[in-house]
C-alpha cells in the first residue's frame, strides 16, 4: 500500500511537471491524460479512507471549563486589570527610592479582592481550580501581558511553585500552617536556592548546610536571587540545603526545609538589581544569610535527602508558567512593534513597508508561535504522561539554558537508542 501511494504521487507529479514544461522523466507525456482522473481518485481515497487523520481547528485545545475560565480572565483583564496600569506605574515611580516601593499599592489589593470574588483565584493549581496544565498555560499567557496581573489572581511566582510543593509534599500540619494562608493570599513566600559562592547552575554544588540537633535542624549559609523577600506579607522561605554529614549519593545530599522569615538568624543583606532595577514590584531579589538558624525538625519537606525529588516536582509546571507568561509579554511587544511600524514614516514609506522591518515582524511571529507550540506540547505531556515523561519537554526554556541543552541532548540520544532497539 505504501508503494502504491508513492507511485500514485509520482505519476501525478511527473504528469503535472510535464504540463508545466519542467518534467524530469522522458516518459512523463504518457501520463499527461491521467492527471485529472488520478487526482480525482486520490481525493476520493482521502475522503473515504479510515486511515485519514482528523485535522483539528486548533492544536492543544482547552477543555470546555478552561475555555470558559480563559474568557472570564480576558474580560476581567480588559475591565479591571489593564485600566489600573497607569495607577500602578505612578505608584512605583513616585516611591522609586523610598521604603514604600516594597509595599503593595492599594489598587492591587482592590483588584485581588475582585478577582477572588469572581472565582478567578489560584487558577494554577488543578486541585483548587479543576484546570489542566494545558488550560492554565493559555491563561498564563493572557496574564503575562501585564507585569502585575499574575499577582491579581494569586498566580505569581515564586508563590505558585511553593504552593505546588506544599500541596504535593507537605504534611497536613505544614499545609495548615503555610499552604492554606498562601492559598488565601494572606502571606507570601520565597524559594532560596542559588548561592553566591558556587556555580549554582549545577545544583549539586549547593553548600548551605543542614545539621540535626535533637528535635531541631540548624541551618548555615548564604543565598541570593531569592525573589519576593521584601513583601510585607512575606512569611515563609523554602530553603534548599546540603546535609552536613554527606551520607547520601550525589543527588541525595540535599533537602528542603521551611524557614519562617522571622526566625532568629535569618538576615536580609541587600536587594540585588537587574540592569539597575531592583524589581520592587515583585518584592525584589535578595541576598539572605542564614546564621545558625534553628527550626523544628518537623519543618523538613518530605524527608532528608529528598531535595532533588521535590525540585523536579516544583520546576516542571513552574517553567511552563514562566514560559507562557513570557509569550504573553512577547505578544504585547509585537503588538506595539506593529502599531509603530504601521503609523511611523521614514523615507517616504511606513516603517513596515521597509523590508528589514517587515522581516523583523515576520521573525517575531515565527519565534512566538514556535515557543507557544513547544510550551503547550510540554503542558500536554505533563497532563497526559506526568512530570517524569515530560522532563525533556519542560527543559526547553527557563533556567541555565546551556545545562538544559546538554540535558535535552542526552535525553534525545536515550530516546533514539530505545527506538533503535525496539526495531531489532
Amino acid at each position: 500500500m505504501h508503494t502504491g501511494k508513492v507511485t500514485l504521487f509520482s505519476l501525478c507529479q511527473e504528469s503535472t511537471q510535464h504540463l508545466l514544461g519542467n518534467a524530469s522523466s522522458l516518459n512523463a507525456a504518457e501520463f499527461e491524460e491521467s492527471v485529472e482522473p488520478l487526482a480525482e481518485l486520490g481525493l476520493q481515497i482521502a475522503l473515504s479512507s479510515t486511515l485519514a487523520m482528523p485535522i483539528s481547528d486548533e492544536l492543544f485545545m482547552l477543555s470546555p471549563k478552561g475555555q470558559a475560565v480563559l474568557q472570564h480572565v480576558k474580560e476581567f483583564m480588559i475591565k479591571h486589570v489593564l485600566p489600573a496600569q497607569q495607577e500602578v506605574k505612578e505608584y512605583y515611580a513616585k516611591h522609586k527610592d523610598t521604603p514604600e516601593r516594597w509595599l503593595t499599592p492599594a489598587v492591587m489589593e482592590e483588584l485581588k479582592a475582585k478577582a477572588r470574588a469572581a472565582g478567578l483565584w489560584n487558577l494554577f493549581l488543578s486541585a483548587e481550580s479543576g484546570l489542566s496544565q494545558l488550560d492554565y498555560a493559555h491563561i498564563a499567557e493572557e496574564t503575562g501581558r501585564c507585569f502585575y496581573a499574575p499577582e491579581v489572581f494569586n498566580c505569581q511566582a515564586p508563590d505558585t511553585g511553593n504552593m505546588e510543593v506544599l500541596h504535593l509534599f507537605g504534611t497536613e500540619e505544614q499545609k495548615r500552617l503555610w499552604l492554606e494562608p498562601l492559598l488565601r493570599g494572606d502571606i507570601r513566600s520565597c524559594f532560596c536556592m542559588t548561592e553566591p559562592d558556587v556555580a549554582s547552575s549545577d545544583a549539586t554544588n549547593m553548600k548551605c548546610t543542614l545539621h540535626k540537633d535533637k528535635d531541631h535542624f540548624i541551618i548555615n549559609g548564604k543565598k541570593w536571587w531569592s525573589s519576593g523577600v521584601f513583601f510585607p506579607q512575606h512569611f515563609i522561605n523554602i530553603v534548599n540545603v546540603c546535609e552536613h554529614v554527606q551520607m547520601f549519593f550525589r543527588h541525595g545530599l540535599h533537602s528542603m526545609i521551611l524557614v519562617p522569615l522571622n526566625t532568629p538568624g535569618v538576615k536580609k543583606i541587600r536587594p540585588l538589581t537587574v540592569f539597575g532595577q531592583d524589581d520592587a514590584i515583585h518584592g525584589g531579589h535578595f541576598e539572605i544569610l542564614f546564621d545558625n538558624v534553628r527550626v523544628p525538625a518537623s519543618n523538613i519537606l518530605l524527608g532528608e535527602g529528598r531535595g532533588f525529588e521535590i525540585a523536579q516536582g516544583r520546576l516542571g509546571p513552574g517553567r511552563l508558567h514562566h514560559c507562557m507568561r513570557a509569550i504573553g509579554l512577547a505578544e504585547w511587544a509585537l503588538e506595539l512593534l506593529c502599531q509603530r511600524a504601521a503609523h511611523r514614516q521614514a523615507f517616504g514609506k511606513r516603517l513596515y513597508q521597509h523590508e528589514v522591518v517587515a522581516h523583523w515582524i515576520a521573525e517575531c511571529r515565527i519565534a512566538i508561535s514556535q515557543s507557544r507550540l513547544l510550551t503547550l506540547h510540554a503542558a500536554h505531556t505533563l497532563d497526559t504522561q506526568g512530570n517524569k515523561a515530560a522532563r525533556k519537554q519542560v527543559k526547553y526554556s527557563d533556567g541555565p539554558d546551556e545545562v538544559h541543552l546538554s540535558s535535552i541532548a542526552l535525553l534525545e540520544l536515550r530516546d533514539q537508542r530505545r527506538r533503535a532497539q525496539a526495531k531489532l
